[in-house]
């Protein structure tokens, strides 16, 4: 079990199964979100996670049709991108109070990184979603694994 909670605490959540995978995301959108150069995000299947406190303080930012980014209503930390259309979690990784046990795969949507941030390792580096890499794409796999 993987152990995650926001910055002041209220919100917690536990991963009862694998994280799948560990990518920094440089798109611009999750560069705002996470207030960084790259927003690193753990992804888990749906049916492994669950709030277990605080979930009456989780709000969220309609980002799009599909997208919301949800974040604690009492720290403002992110928190972990839950949709009803998807089987996966997105999780903030930095919320993560154990060990994974996966460490980061790649570098996605570097085709609009910030420009004030170099990539150092030799991780694979990808302008979109890799080829067979987007995650939606991947959720039968990781249900059966």
């Amino acid at each position: 079990m993987i152990r995650g909670a926001c910055l002041c605490d209220r919100v917690a959540f536990e991963v009862r199964g694998a994280i799948a995978e560990l990518q920094n995301c440089h798109c611009s959108e999750c560069r705002k979100a996470y207030g960084a150069a790259f927003g690193t995000v753990a992804v888990c299947a749906k049916s492994d996670f669950e709030y277990v406190r605080g979930s009456e303080l989780v709000r969220r930012f309609v980002q799009s049709e599909r997208v919301n980014r949800y974040f604690c209503d009492s720290c403002g930390s992110p928190l972990p991108m839950v949709e009803e259309w998807d089987p996966l979690v997105g999780i903030p990784a930095g919320l993560l109070e154990d060990d994974p046990e996966v460490r980061i795969s790649s570098h996605i949507f570097v085709g609009s990184k910030a420009p004030w941030w170099e990539i150092t390792d030799d991780l694979p580096q990808h302008d979109a979603w890799p080829e067979g890499g987007n995650m939606n794409e991947r959720a039968d796999d990781l249900k059966t694994k």
